[in-house]
């Protein structure tokens, strides 16, 4: 089993804990509505029960990778366990109001904002020049991918494309996927998929 350091950044003082966080209060109510001990969630995410007790209380950040292994195990979405609930506003999110959230070493920019059933999801993936996502998901869906800055290593199953700022890339989420910043700056990718499973 892959041990818990792949997965998350730690934060053993407690003054850097928070255990109120978002996702951690998101991650333990879900847990506990579909009934699962942290043995059971661990077991069913391929992980151990320390690091969902750790992400639960705020002392660990998951990668996207892992985010995503919970958030099957659960049976809903990364966006249902990072997003606070939708304002009450009009459907224009404007620049430098949308909120941004990060796993591992990548932000997350909302363009859409996660509702129960809906079918659209829309971010821009912020990465660094090295990070990359940690290791290949594959869900229900198709996605489409727009460079907006930088140059990435997308890879398909045992196939790699590098891709530069214009460039646009689209597969079916079936495809284990995932992605490096291999440019000298950072890379922003406008990433839509459908249905929201991500």
């Amino acid at each position: 089993m892959t041990t818990d350091t792949d997965y998350a950044q730690h934060h053993p003082s407690k003054e850097h804990a928070n255990p109120t966080s978002s996702l951690g209060v998101r991650l333990r109510h879900a847990r506990l509505v579909a009934g699962y001990t942290l043995l059971e969630l661990a077991r069913r995410a391929e992980c151990s029960e320390s690091l969902i007790s750790k992400i639960e209380r705020g002392y660990a950040t998951p990668s996207l990778t892992m985010l995503h292994r919970l958030a099957v195990a659960l049976d809903t979405n990364i966006a249902a366990l990072t997003t606070e609930g939708a304002p009450s506003t009009g459907p224009v999110l404007r620049a430098g109001e949308r909120p941004v959230i990060r796993s591992g070493d990548i932000a997350l920019e909302r363009l859409v904002l996660p509702q129960r059933g809906g079918l659209l999801q829309a971010n821009i993936h912020i990465m660094e020049p090295g990070q990359a996502s940690d290791g290949l998901i594959e869900h229900t869906g198709e996605e489409l991918g727009y460079v907006l800055e930088g140059s990435v290593e997308l890879q398909l199953a045992d196939e790699r494309f590098v891709v530069h700022a214009g460039d646009a890339f689209a597969f079916s989420s079936h495809v284990p996927h995932g992605y490096t910043n291999v440019g000298e700056g950072v890379a922003r990718i406008l990433w839509v998929n459908s249905p929201a499973t991500f």
